[in-house]
């Protein structure tokens, strides 16, 4: 604990040192989205979403997002508007070599305006967009945004009394808008060289407390704002995965160096790491109200998690040396995919669908399901480091590789027996739902296929049917149904019942991962049939 706390002060203390106007600013708090949070939070989401990044040449959020309201004429002329799509770059007979554009040079384009004509065509009719059509309609969203907030628009800060309804700037009474007013003022006082944040501090704080005024009951609590912002701040799972990403190389040194002092490192950061993640999620979990496995951004920091638990329980009790790596592995893969694919991955907190407003469900199946996800990625690692073991020497590495399978075994059994447990108790909440427990969606089947595949191996392997090599090869095909599941039914197929999971991308990348796993197999296969001859 004392470790903990010590690593806790030195990550932490220099995002709080500095008392700027972002951090000032961003504590104000807006309503969006039909959630309450933090100013910071709706400005970095907003930046996120229309320049790609979280700050601006070294600047914070807050800061930008309020220079939009103050000074539009200046913000419509510069190039900050993200277009990544070479497609859409052709469509608008743009430069393909440049990836940021003005507000004014997109909306001047009469091309801007007929492909968003033809987007919002295409969404009336209720048709999957492809990758280019998707790409227009994140443009849109950019610009909407934008524009609302230049205009007033957005975010939403004072609460009207005995309604769920927030006036955003262009709609508050004179008195808020002169309390704003004083907001801004201070805050350009405070930019300017060696300007004091005092004006600010105390506009900010005058506009907070005659904005709960209207309605104390509905407007953020003090508390729960002031989570958010160090959750914004500290970033727990980027510092979960730099942890797990050592544990990795820690617990590769072991198989090099005799050494027993790199296994207990490894074990050591792997914890660390693991109590970053766990810290993260108790944050998230708080901020929203609810289990954090509402998106695929949840689920993709959500299923490592779940992959750390079975191997440290399973280290613990078969004592195999290959666990802590594996788990340690998954987790750096799927934390770095969720930090740097902001795109594909959207990481802000979003108020639940209707569909998923029971949070007992979503628990007992949403996340039963998910945790059973956990176990099969850890089985997948586990049998590549086989696969590893029999390039090296198979006759050298019998005993560990033997080990390895029946670790394979043992956590595919846990895995089935969640992914069935999570399956029946999803027919339950579809009949509770959708009023069927069975109609064939596809992601219902997709689930059904991937236990079956499951089955299968567990069968095959304890009728014999299969011996070492083929499980573990075997072990790792099977994944690809899992991922059909997880990922490729919300983001290849779109379709089905269970839209609120729908996205876009990744496409290119998910394969790349499919195939390398196919060829590697498929490499070890020859290698050991090569010398066996």
């Amino acid at each position: 604990m004392r470790i903990f706390l010590i690593f806790l002060f030195l990550f932490s203390s220099p995002s709080f040192a500095a008392d700027s106007a972002d951090k000032i600013l961003g504590k104000i708090p807006v309503q969006e989205n039909g959630r309450l949070k933090p100013f910071d939070t709706f400005s970095k989401e907003s930046l996120q979403l229309i320049y790609g990044k979280r700050s601006f040449n070294k600047k914070g959020a807050s800061e930008i997002v309020m220079t939009w309201m103050l000074l539009p004429e200046h913000w419509d002329r510069v190039e900050f508007i993200e277009v990544g799509n070479l497609e859409l770059k052709r469509k608008l007979k743009f430069d393909e070599t440049k990836k940021y554009f003005s507000p004014n040079e997109l909306l001047e384009n009469e091309r801007t305006i007929l492909l968003f004509s033809e987007v919002d065509g295409k969404v009336k009719a209720k048709e999957k967009l492809n990758p280019f059509f998707q790409s227009v309609q994140r443009l849109q969203n950019q610009i909407s945004l934008y524009k609302a907030i230049v205009h007033g628009m957005a975010p939403h800060f004072v609460p009207v009394k005995g309604s769920d309804r927030w006036l955003a700037v262009a709609e508050m009474s004179e008195s808020h808008k002169k309390l704003f007013g004083l907001v801004s003022e201070g805050f350009v006082n405070a930019v300017k060289e060696g300007g004091s944040t005092d004006g600010l501090k105390s506009g900010v704080a005058q506009f907070i407390a005659n904005a709960r005024a209207e309605d104390p009951n509905q407007y953020a609590r003090d508390k729960k704002i002031s989570i958010e912002l160090f959750y914004n701040d500290f970033h727990p799972f980027q510092k979960a995965w730099i942890f797990y990403f050592l544990a990795a190389v820690l617990g590769v040194a072991q198989f090099v160096s005799p050494k027993t002092l790199f296994g207990k490192m490894s074990l050591g950061a792997a914890v660390i790491g693991f109590t970053f993640h766990t810290l993260g999620f108790a944050l998230r979990v708080y901020i929203a109200g609810r289990p954090p496995v509402s998106n695929m951004y949840e689920t993709v920091v959500w299923v490592p998690w779940a992959s750390m638990l079975f191997a440290f329980v399973f280290h613990h009790q078969l004592k195999n040396k290959f666990l802590i790596v594996a788990g340690s592995v998954v987790c750096f893969i799927c934390m770095v995919v969720a930090d740097i694919a902001p795109i594909i991955l959207d990481a802000s907190v979003q108020p639940l669908q209707p569909v998923l407003r029971s949070n007992m469900w979503l628990v007992v199946h949403v996340m039963t399901i998910t945790v059973s996800y956990g176990a099969f990625f850890l089985a997948l690692l586990l049998g590549d480091i086989g696969l590893i073991l029999y390039l090296l020497d198979e006759k050298k590495k019998q005993n560990e590789i033997l080990a390895l399978r029946d670790t394979i075994y043992r956590t595919l059994q846990v895995g089935v027996v969640l992914l069935a447990a999570g399956t029946i108790l999803g027919g339950v909440w579809a009949d509770y739902s959708w009023g069927r427990f069975w109609g064939w969606d596809p992601k219902e089947t997709w689930a059904f296929i991937a236990l079956l595949g499951y089955l299968a191996i567990l069968h095959a392997r304890l009728s014999g049917w299969l011996q070492t090599f083929g499980f573990i090869a075997a072990t790792i095909v099977a994944f690809n149904l899992v991922l059909m599941a997880w990922y490729g039914v919300n983001f290849v197929l779109g379709a089905g019942l269970h839209s609120y999971g729908f996205g876009g991308g990744g496409v290119l990348q998910v394969s790349l991962f499919v195939m390398a796993h196919l060829i590697f197999i498929s490499t070890v296969a020859f290698i050991r049939s090569s010398r066996k001859a």
